[in-house]
């Protein structure tokens, strides 16, 4: 075993799936207090591809599989964005021959291998006693798949999209609605300048909370989202009236990558799947401005109107975390290790109605967590709705209501 154990005992961390803003001052939250409670903290390299290719050999260099950390390594880190743990979509329940690690193909040379056993003996190697994975539902569902093997495991959601179920936010998502609206701001000049629609493609596979929040907060005149197939003659009309109404002629549009329109299905931008059988989105942003030029017209005298098509992609999950995703990953670090030092475990760190608190892990497998589309989406306006104000959530439709 590698001679690294130190008592009351070592925590492991990682961060898995795509990068926020928002993970190292987590990291860094869980190693500060760790280490002054007397723990070691061993940062896990590239998600759960850290945890399946370590070699168990003390005469062998895993520095990139794993790394100890030091309050100097992660306070250089704390205050910026991206993970310096680095990430990987890897699912080690799913692993395909070609991504075997060399060391492991002789035992494993299926089409499709379950590499499980070999976390479960490196996490061992290394003396982890406390797991903290950080990340979606994906990276967190093989945390509760560990859970059940006798790991314990205490998770903290990550997710620019905030669709991770059993807590109102994920870390990444304020940053990302924060960036929306600035480049929205940003464009809205040009599209003015030109009088133009505006369409503005944004992540979102499943969950249209990033194209429905940034709306309500004014950035958008409507928004379309995964939950909802719209039309789109009645989408093109409802901007068309939006610009000519607006003195400067122009209006603007969110859509979440996910989302399709009635006779048209998801647009996938690359075929393959990563190991969560997720294909590649991208493209709806596209589509959708090609339509709204050729049905412009229609309802604008015959006039044609142009569009400014944007994809924002990466620019809104880069650089560094606003002062929610400073704050939060900052408590959610603690929390993860106020429940180790309580010796529970099996829990995912959450914010509830305005609460810091945390939930069973295999809430995170049990349901979805989607807009709901009766509660705050006008399916006529392709809009937010809502009633009241009162007693809601922070971003009002980011909890299961």
């Amino acid at each position: 075993m590698a001679n690294i154990k130190t008592k009351p005992g070592v925590i492991g961390i990682l961060t898995g799936g795509g990068d926020v803003p928002g993970l190292n001052p987590a990291i860094r939250a869980v190693t500060i207090r760790a280490l002054r409670e007397g723990y070691q903290v061993i940062g896990l390299r590239r998600g759960w591809a850290g945890a399946i290719e370590i070699i168990r050999d003390k005469a062998v260099d895993n520095t990139n599989c794993y790394q100890v950390l030091t309050e100097e390594i992660v306070n250089r880190a704390g205050r910026t964005g991206g993970t310096f743990l680095h990430t990987s979509r890897t699912r080690p329940s799913h692993v395909k021959k070609s991504a075997v690690p060399e060391h492991l193909m002789k035992d494993y040379n299926a089409e499709m291998n379950d590499l499980t056993p070999e976390v479960l003996k490196n996490l061992d190697y290394l003396g982890i006693d406390f797991l903290i994975p950080i990340g979606g539902d994906d990276t967190l569902s093989y945390g509760v798949q560990l859970y059940k093997e006798g790991v314990k495991v205490i998770a903290i959601p990550k997710t620019m999209d905030n669709d991770v179920p059993g807590t109102d936010y994920c870390i990444g998502f304020s940053t990302c609605v924060t960036r929306t609206i600035q480049m929205t701001n940003s464009l809205r000049t040009s599209a003015g300048s030109h009088e133009r629609l505006l369409v503005m493609e944004v992540f979102g596979r499943y969950a249209g909370f990033t194209a429905i929040v940034p709306t309500m907060a004014g950035a958008a005149n409507r928004c379309v989202i995964p939950e909802y197939k719209c039309n789109i003659e009645r989408l093109t009309e409802l901007l068309v009236n939006d610009r000519n109404r607006n003195p400067s002629k122009y209006a603007v549009m969110l859509v979440s990558e996910g989302a399709s329109f009635e006779g048209s299905d998801m647009v996938i931008q690359d075929e393959r799947t990563d190991a969560y059988g997720h294909a590649k989105l991208g493209g709806i942003g596209d589509l959708i401005s090609q339509n709204l030029e050729r049905l412009a017209p229609k309802f604008n005298n015959g006039k044609a109107i142009h569009i400014i098509n944007q994809k924002l992609g990466y620019l809104v999950r880069g650089g560094d975390p606003d002062a929610i995703d400073s704050i939060v990953p900052m408590a959610y670090g603690n929390l993860a290790l106020d429940l180790i030092l309580k010796g529970v475990h099996g829990r995912l760190v959450v914010l509830k109605n305005g609460r810091y608190d945390n939930m069973p892990l295999d809430v995170v497998t049990s349901s979805k967590k989607v807009v709901n589309v009766k509660e705050h989406y006008n399916t006529d306006r392709l809009r937010p709705h809502y009633k009241s104000f009162e007693m809601k959530p922070l971003f009002l439709t980011t909890s299961e209501w």
